[in-house]
């Protein structure tokens, strides 16, 4: 049965600690609360031979799902303590279900909503907590939750459309890397022996082919481990801030690559803008949220000095065009909502236009890389037939005379 470590707080109000065994984490509270404790907080305890490498993560999905039954039940009149009991005890998500009984906590113990999924940044997004804090001012929580779950749900749409359309190139760039690793590796060294025995001059593709082959098989240990270190290089750089600017920059400047990401990097942020300031968050907070949001440190950048000079009086238009991240069409729809007061229209309309262009861009990206890699396989295979034909005929020729 597995054991749970708990803070608590007896009768006496003095903090107390421990393990318990119980067959999960709610039954483990019921325990405490049974023995007059009051727990403040229970985790599983792990022994030795357990660890973990990185906090656990709830599947964007499940947020949405939650979201969405969260918002019906409350539009129905249900308590959010009873909402919550009643989503958590029908959940398959094992950690979503550690979230909400967590939050449950933090609500028995006086915490607002908002304040309690803050709790749990690995699991809600920043911008998440900031539209829930505005909604329980204003009371319009039903209707805010189901605004996030539509909002998760077009940011799930979007990421499985890429992915999707990059499955089928994806297979074959893999299978290129196949041919190519089978052929150096097994077939090729057989051929270098073969042409070797017979004493023969090679022409240059032949002979070009078996250097190449003799390098792979000879150095493999060499380009395995400079891709390796490339690799962990990439994602080390990628956890510091000179690191991850520099790569993060590089990525926006790639060809066709970066105006997709530029795209789905200002449909996320007028989508989270636009949904903040309709639930009431002031613009300031807001621009904070989202700079957090783009996942783009140069983006994150050029939010926050935007929004630094917007609070010198400069305006949101004026500096956000100075920051070159924004496409022009960008720039004129939030000079026009600025002027007119109605930023959250433009800016869910500039969501809407970029979410299209994200679309058209992700076809074009495709319609490109699968003939590419088509190009690349056709070139390799038909490279080591023309190599190996003419070895084979110039071979015959030097024989024959």
């Amino acid at each position: 049965m597995p054991k749970y470590s708990y803070d608590a707080l007896d009768g006496s109000g003095n903090r107390v600690g421990g393990t318990v065994t119980a067959d999960t984490e709610a039954l483990a509270v019921e325990s405490l609360r049974s023995t007059g404790l009051r727990p403040l907080k229970v985790k599983p305890k792990l022994s030795l031979l357990q660890f973990e490498l990185t906090p656990e993560k709830v599947k964007p999905a499940e947020i949405m799902h939650f979201s969405r039954q969260l918002g019906v039940f409350i539009k129905a009149g249900i308590p959010i303590m009873e909402a919550l009991t009643i989503i958590a005890s029908e959940t398959m998500d094992k950690q979503l279900r550690k979230v909400l009984n967590e939050m449950i906590e933090s609500l028995y113990d006086g915490q607002t909503f908002a304040a309690a999924v803050a709790e749990h940044p690995n699991i809600f997004p920043n911008y998440y907590v900031g539209i829930l804090q505005s909604a329980e001012l204003t009371g319009n929580l039903d209707e805010v939750l189901r605004q996030l779950a539509d909002y998760i749900q077009r940011d799930i749409d979007a990421k499985s459309q890429f992915t999707g359309a990059l499955i089928y190139p994806g297979v074959v760039l893999a299978m290129a890397i196949v041919v190519v690793v089978v052929l150096c590796a097994f077939v090729l060294p057989r051929f270098r022996a073969f042409f070797g025995q017979l004493g023969a001059k090679l022409p240059l593709p032949t002979r070009m082919m078996l250097g190449f082959s003799s390098l792979v098989s000879t150095y493999w240990w060499l380009i395995l481990l400079v891709t390796v270190g490339a690799v962990v290089g990439s994602i080390t750089a990628k956890r510091t801030p000179a690191g991850k600017a520099m790569l993060d920059g590089a990525l926006l400047k790639v060809p066709i690559l970066g105006g997709l990401i530029r795209a789905s990097i200002v449909e996320r942020l007028c989508r989270v803008l636009a949904s903040m300031i309709d639930s009431g968050v002031p613009l300031p907070d807001a621009m904070s949220v989202a700079a957090d949001c783009a996942n783009n440190l140069t983006y994150k950048r050029g939010m926050q000095a935007i929004r630094e000079e917007m609070m010198e009086g400069r305006g949101i238009a004026g500096p956000l065009a100075e920051t070159g991240l924004f496409p022009t069409a960008a720039q004129q729809m939030f000079r026009v909502g600025e002027e007119t007061g109605s930023l959250n229209l433009q800016m869910e309309t500039a969501a809407d236009y970029y979410k299209r262009e994200l679309d058209l861009k992700i076809k074009h990206f495709t319609s490109l890389f699968e003939p590419a890699v088509i190009v690349f396989v056709g070139v390799v295979v038909g490279f080591v037939a023309i190599a190996l034909v003419t070895a084979m005929y110039g071979v015959y020729n030097q024989v024959r005379t």
